[in-house]
């Protein structure tokens, strides 16, 4: 899919966050990868949040490191999802969250985007460092399961996600 692009968010896309998360909030939907963005307002205050967590020196709250991308389509400047990358495999996250998390718009699904969008961030696990990484899924969530696979997810095994309160498929993908 040409006319998309992984980007860091940044000031220039605050009004399209703000709408992001508004869209998730009156759906009641989920909104992995977002790195915290259903808990702070402000898309801001968000902002400075994510440049913390980039650096383990600096990251809150004693979780992992995590570079955080919006998937942006090109030709209306809309983000159609974001993407989150942890940098290390710690728990509770090495056994129910992975290292990568993310979510599409609920009005943009269906389309692909998640599937093209995991695929682009793969090279930025690469980047850091990492040569597979963990992705979980529930079964119930057709969609993400089908990106995973897509993207060369192998099933390892399932576990119990207390955050969520259901079974989780825990997926590898090996980084070429």
């Amino acid at each position: 899919m040409e006319g998309f692009a992984l980007i860091k968010p940044n000031e220039e896309y605050v009004s399209q966050i703000k709408a992001y998360r508004e869209e998730f909030r009156d759906c009641l939907d989920w909104m992995h990868g977002s790195g915290g963005l259903m808990q702070i307002a402000d898309p801001e205050e968000w902002l400075r949040y994510v440049a913390l967590c980039e650096n383990p020196e600096t990251v809150p709250d004693h979780k992992p490191s995590s570079s955080q991308f919006i998937y942006v389509r090109l030709a209306d400047q809309k983000i159609v999802g974001m993407i989150n990358i942890r940098h290390t495999h710690t728990e509770p996250f090495a056994t129910w969250g992975g290292h990568v998390g993310y979510s599409v718009c609920p009005s943009e699904r269906r389309k692909g985007y998640a599937t093209q969008m995991l695929r682009a961030v793969l090279p930025e696990c690469k980047k850091l460092g990492l040569d597979r990484v963990l992705l979980t899924a529930g079964d119930e969530n057709v969609a993400s399961v089908k990106t995973i696979v897509a993207n060369g997810g192998v099933l390892e095994g399932r576990v119990m996600s207390p955050k969520h309160h259901v079974i989780v498929g825990r997926y590898w993908i090996e980084i070429e």
